[in-house]
């Protein structure tokens, strides 16, 4: 399994090795969407050695706003070539460039100290059009957006790095909470939201992650859908298959399917088993963004039960 936390090794989606093979995807391309600082280097070079741990460093506190890519010109020696006939100083190393919409914009050579690179990541960022603020919020809509696109070693470290800045964000808490139960390790998940300051316990982006947990859990122990489907084909009044079925369809991502079999749980016997149709549809809406479909109408409908 992933090990993912607040320690976590630079993501891989943030700095890369590149070669001539995927130079245009992960260069000239990905800069399309972020910028991507090139740092062209050799294993001979001592300049190199310092210079390249300092740009990692830098361009990871950017909190994806920038993208770092590394390229060996010992192992990519036609890929210098070429570049350099298109204008660009390769001839001493290291040489940094950085690339915006699939163009290089700013470059420099030689190591420069933290201060510099600092300031040279934010120019980039600038350049793309970016918040070089390194506001918080910037910062987590990344994340966020990188945990919905299957990135979550990216999203984990970008949460964990909020968290070393403000210490009180429910939001990132929550965020790293997901990463966790994304790739499976629920204990690792428990332990992240167990050590949530006392404060912020309460607020909405932790109990989220704590029903999604609850959920992933139940997840683990869920029975065969066609089984649960025959079971209850047999007998529509048969409760704890309907139940057991409605947690093995939301297992199967199937969130909508698995609320209307807990609704026609509740609206058949809304007190059995101490109430669990209901427990189990507010677990589910918790865990989802309020402002879901799924969530709404079943709500809605919830309520014309509960009130009818």
């Amino acid at each position: 399994m992933l090990e993912l936390g607040q320690n976590a090794a630079p993501a891989a989606d943030l700095i890369k090795d590149v070669t001539e093979a995927n130079f245009m995807a992960d260069v000239v391309d990905a800069s399309n969407e972020v910028p991507v600082i090139v740092d062209f280097w050799a294993p001979w070079c001592g300049p190199c050695k310092t210079l390249g741990p300092m740009l990692e460093e830098a361009v990871t506190k950017a909190n994806g706003a920038v993208k770092m890519a590394k390229i060996d010109v010992d192992q990519n020696q036609q890929l210098a070539a070429a570049l350099a006939q298109q204008g660009l100083p390769l001839q001493s190393i290291p040489t940094v460039v950085a690339f915006v919409k699939g163009r290089p914009v700013d470059m420099f050579q030689g190591a420069v100290p933290a201060s510099e690179l600092d300031a040279f990541v934010k120019k980039v960022i600038e350049a793309g059009g970016g918040d070089a603020s390194g506001g918080l919020d910037g910062a987590l809509e990344a994340a966020e957006e990188m945990l919905n696109d299957g990135a979550v070693e990216d999203a984990a470290q970008i949460y964990a790095a909020v968290i070393e800045e403000d210490s009180n964000n429910a939001i990132a808490y929550g965020g790293l909470a997901r990463c966790q139960i994304a790739v499976g390790e629920l204990d690792q998940a428990e332990a992240v939201l167990n050590g949530v300051p006392a404060e912020i316990s309460s607020e909405a982006p932790i109990e989220a992650a704590f029903a999604q947990l609850e959920l992933a859990r139940q997840a683990a122990n869920s029975g065969p859908l066609d089984e649960l489907k025959a079971a209850l084909a047999a007998d529509e009044n048969n409760h704890q298959a309907r139940f057991d079925l409605a947690g093995a369809l939301h297992a199967a991502g199937q969130v909508e399917e698995a609320v209307n079999e807990l609704l026609e749980l509740f609206k058949q016997d809304r007190e059995w088993n101490d109430g669990a149709a209901k427990q189990q549809l507010f677990t589910i809406f918790d865990a989802l963004p309020g402002n879901d479909p799924v969530v709404l109408n079943g709500r809605r409908k919830l309520s014309s039960l509960i009130f009818a």
